[in-house]
């Protein structure tokens, strides 16, 4: 019989036709038994209640133990959608403070995947954060009338003092981003945002526990299962302290009122920053609670920026608060000494160049310099290194060596200050000069103003007490910091690195004589006080858009140091009109706990005085 090629084929196509149904089936079977959590989750939802147990956040101290940050219960409104039967929508709203519209708008953001990654309408979900106390009252009478909803505890952060605000940070509820980003979130929980509540997050929030409570098939809550066996207890976070004194914090806040600026104040020997102001500034607590996205709102809209935190993220000219580096530089680089004197004619004449200067003896050294603030004497030693091509070669070689000897002392580059935000300021390098000027037609005239740090140097505040700190340890310092403890574990290293500038302990001895002397017969006289010998240097910083900065840095006592400081008051004049008196009321009040009875005039002087009115800036 003759062979039927045509039903061959047909029994190849039925059999393929059978394998490709069989694989459809098993991929699905595998998709819903295994990838799709959907009917597991509805299978648990029906016997199983899984409640999060949130931790109790860390507390935060100051270096002297008193509590700056801690915790108060707050309540969330949590619902799982598929639970949720017909019920008083009115009394519901009207029970916690929502108009109807309100309720309808949480309910799709809820739902909304776009919003809320990973929503599942069998696990539970927040519907409101931050429900009051007479609110949870309220509420938790009438549960019974609203099935699918249940109150879940959480905390909200409390402060001691209304203060501190940009080196604490606040909490906020997670974005997207976060929960993308770090898979221990989910919607509706916290997480910290600025200051140390951000930097060391990982170490406050604990860890969540996980209750898993059994229903019957009413959906009425049993008991827990396997008596709690299987529950997850919660981890509470790790506890701060601050390097922080909240007092002197307190204080030096107080005598930024009404002006527009920073204060940094070091420990010398630990790094550890005392004091971290930045005015104006505002009460932490105003981002806690529901009232948090308002108010942060309306402090991102206030014109003079009271969330820009200027201690580390304003860059500023350091004025004449840059010259004891300069002295430095010279001296290690054996362009001067200390008898090696430069004249002064009422400033710096060079051509048809002039920086002036005001009226003091001339010719004069260093340390004379530094007690007089002479823009002379530091623009000849400038000149005198970058032009020196037998030494160097060229201008540009010179300004690499120059530049190299400032990032040793914390100037150009962030320091790691462990809050985050900092910025690095500026110190430029022969390449840009090169390619503002052009390749070799340059030279130190073209730009002597870096000198005397003003023209293209910026620094922050930061930056400038951590010099300061660095002239008062003859030599070194370590990384700045406002974390001094962590509970149960140690800080990490890069907080505690000491860094070494290649420059002779002698020349820090020299530089700090001649602070020494603008405090005893010099700039700085008002930061002379009776019983500690105070090193400081003034500075006043040219600013292009109205009145001059009034700075100062300053450090004491002089032989044993304990504290190191930067005053930067925006458009205040000189140095020595706010900057010196505000940081040695600051010097004083830490070393000795009070201000004396002949400095009170000057205490209450700062305290009343109003700056802010010379910045220009016009509040609506």
């Amino acid at each position: 019989m003759r062979k039927d090629y045509n039903l061959e084929k047909r029994k190849y196509v039925i059999g393929g036709f059978i394998i490709i149904i069989a694989v459809i089936y098993l991929v699905r079977l595998f998709s819903l038994q295994v990838a799709d959590d959907k009917y597991k989750d509805y299978a648990d939802s029906n016997a199983f209640l899984r409640k999060a147990i949130y931790p109790s956040r860390g507390i935060i101290y100051d270096r002297n133990g008193e509590v700056v940050v801690y915790n108060q219960p707050a309540y969330d409104i949590m619902m799982i959608p598929r639970e949720i039967h017909d019920f008083d929508t009115i009394d519901f709203c009207e029970t916690i403070g929502l108009s109807r519209e309100q309720f309808d708008k949480r309910m799709r953001d809820v739902r909304d995947k776009h919003l809320n990654p990973g929503y599942s309408s069998y696990s539970p979900q927040t519907f409101m954060t931050h429900l009051n106390s007479e609110d949870y009252g309220k509420l938790q009478e009438k549960m019974y009338r609203f099935p699918g909803f249940y109150i879940q505890k959480r905390i909200l952060r409390e402060y001691q003092r209304p203060v501190a605000a940009n080196v604490l940070g606040n909490i906020r509820e997670v974005s997207n981003a976060d929960i993308q980003r770090d898979p221990y979130y989910k919607r509706g929980d916290y997480t910290g945002d600025l200051g140390v509540e951000k930097s060391y997050e990982e170490y406050l929030r604990g860890v969540k526990g996980e209750e898993i409570l059994i229903r019957d098939a009413r959906g009425r809550i049993k008991g827990h299962y396997e008596d709690g066996a299987m529950d997850k207890r919660a981890i509470s976070g790790r506890n701060l302290k601050l390097s922080l004194d909240i007092k002197l914090q307190e204080y030096a806040e107080s005598l930024m009122v009404n002006k527009i600026g920073a204060i940094v104040a070091i420990e010398p020997s630990s790094g550890e920053v005392l004091a971290m102001v930045t005015a104006p500034s505002y009460d932490p607590s105003l981002l806690v609670g529901r009232k948090r996205g308002e108010n942060y709102a309306k402090l991102n809209q206030d014109p003079y920026k009271p969330l820009l935190d200027r201690s580390i993220m304003g860059a500023y000219p350091p004025g004449s608060t840059f010259k004891p580096s300069q002295g430095l530089i010279l001296l290690q680089e054996g362009i001067i000494n200390l008898s090696t004197p430069y004249p002064c004619y009422h400033g710096y004449i060079n051509g048809r160049l002039k920086v002036g200067c005001h009226g003091h003896g001339s010719p004069i050294p260093l340390k004379p310099a530094l007690q007089t603030s002479c823009n002379a004497f530091f623009c000849w030693g400038f000149k005198n290194m970058i032009d020196r091509r037998s030494k160097y070669g060229t201008p540009a070689k010179a300004f690499e060596v120059w530049k190299n000897y400032l990032v040793e002392l914390g100037y150009g580059y962030r320091l790691g200050l462990d809050v985050p935000g900092e910025i690095r300021g500026f110190i430029p390098n022969a390449k840009f000069y090169d390619k503002v000027y052009g390749e070799n037609r340059w030279s130190a005239n073209t730009i002597i103003s870096v000198s005397i740090g003003q023209g293209e140097v910026l620094a922050t505040p930061l930056q400038i007490a951590n010099l300061c700190s660095t002239i008062a340890n003859r030599g070194w310092y370590i990384t700045p910091h406002v974390v001094k403890e962590i509970e149960d574990t140690v800080l990490p290293a890069k907080s505690l690195e000491r860094h070494n500038p290649s420059i002779d302990r002698i020349h820090f001895e020299a530089v700090a004589e001649g602070m020494r002397m603008a405090v005893t017969g010099g700039t700085c006289r008002i930061a002379n006080l009776p019983d500690i010998e105070v090193c400081g240097k003034t500075g006043t910083a040219q600013n292009p858009h109205g009145r001059d900065h009034s700075v100062f840095m300053g450090f004491a006592p002089y032989h044993d140091p304990k504290i190191a400081i930067c005053v930067f008051v925006e458009n205040a004049g000189f140095g020595a009109t706010f900057g010196v008196p505000i940081g040695s009321l600051v010097m004083e009040k830490y070393l000795t706990g009070q201000i004396a009875e002949n400095r009170k005039y000057l205490e209450q002087r700062m305290l009343e005085s109003n700056t802010i009115i010379y910045s220009g800036v016009k509040k609506h």
